[in-house]
């Protein structure tokens, strides 16, 4: 049985705020709960790295999630450049192939030897976005084949090229962790607790469910964010999964 401290530490809550001042006031609500927050690009491009240096003060785990996908040179200089912020976790775009992904673990260990560090984030390679539907991935995107053949697909990429998980829609982690092994990272947006409304995304599950599947990490935000009480919303949510769990 997992315990409520547990739990709180593999929820992500996504501050998908356009201000620091936004997100402060949520931080100040959850304050005591130790649970992981989500750096998004909204956030991240208008508050900064001096904002994850204020949650690493306040002792939160921090995700970076920016979804770096450009020229292996250029992820290999984020990737250094996020290391140093002191992040516990950041991603890359599988899609942006091996070499890609290779380069950005170089950034990190470039930036962990100049820190004199032996704590290195953990780095987890986007496989598709939640929001991607069949059609999309066929029609759009121009991928044959079902979400989930990709999703594999990019996992099994990810793997080789030794990251340490992917982000993935829960309906995907009992075949990634087939394909890809227990201890292989899934951090899975697309969680919305039981009555919550889907909003944007295609492909959900609630906590309970998302964890009993197998993954690693929870992503969640709007239920908790949008809340009239966001500490209420994230009990409700560690209390539900201790007591299925």
């Amino acid at each position: 049985m997992m315990t409520t401290k547990d739990v709180a530490g593999r929820i992500m809550v996504a501050l998908d705020y356009a201000t620091a001042d936004a997100a402060e006031k949520l931080i100040a609500e959850l304050k005591g709960i130790p649970c992981y927050m989500k750096v998004g690009m909204q956030l991240f491009y208008a508050a900064g790295p001096s904002f994850i240096a204020k949650l690493k003060d306040q002792g939160y785990h921090v995700f970076l999630d920016v979804k770096m996908h450009d020229i292996p040179n250029t992820v290999k200089g984020g990737s250094e450049s996020v290391s140093r912020l002191g992040v516990d976790m950041f991603n890359v775009h599988a899609a942006g192939g091996r070499a890609m992904m290779e380069s950005a673990l170089e950034g990190v260990d470039k930036a962990i030897t100049g820190m004199g560090s032996t704590t290195r984030p953990i780095v987890i390679g986007v496989t598709q976005l939640t929001s991607t539907s069949v059609e999309v991935l066929n029609r759009e995107i121009g991928i044959e084949g079902s979400v989930e053949e990709c999703v594999i697909r990019y996992a099994e990429l990810t793997k080789a090229a030794g990251l340490d998980g992917v982000v993935a829609s829960p309906l995907e982690v009992p075949a990634i962790k087939a394909a890809c092994g227990k201890t292989f990272i899934t951090v899975t947006p697309g969680i919305r607790p039981a009555g919550s409304a889907i909003g944007d995304q295609s492909r959900v599950m609630t906590p309970a469910e998302a964890f009993a599947q197998g993954t690693d990490y929870v992503v969640i935000g709007r239920p908790i964010t949008a809340a009239p009480s966001p500490r209420e919303a994230i009990e409700s949510i560690i209390d539900s999964v201790v007591a299925q769990s």
